[in-house]
């Protein structure tokens, strides 16, 4: 029925939150100029697809109203 709450069976779990370092970290080695433009070079890639995949794929949404009717109204002629 009634559970008892046990401790947290690792002390460093608990700790966690409460304990800072003065230890810090090396700085981060900075980019090259080829790391930095092979970077540019992949962003823009992906930009130019996503923009590629949506010039091509939005004419596929439409919903073409004048078309279908058109075709509707061919089909009532040939009757």
């Amino acid at each position: 029925m009634f559970r008892r709450r046990e401790a947290v069976p690792f002390a460093f779990v608990a700790e966690a939150d409460r304990f800072r370092s003065n230890v810090t970290p090396p700085p981060r080695p900075r980019a090259s100029k080829s790391q930095q433009v092979s970077r540019v070079l992949v962003g823009l890639a992906v930009a130019a697809g996503f923009a590629g995949s949506l010039f091509f794929g939005l004419p596929s949404l439409e919903s073409d109203q004048a078309s279908g009717h058109a075709q509707r109204s061919e089909a009532s002629q040939g009757r």
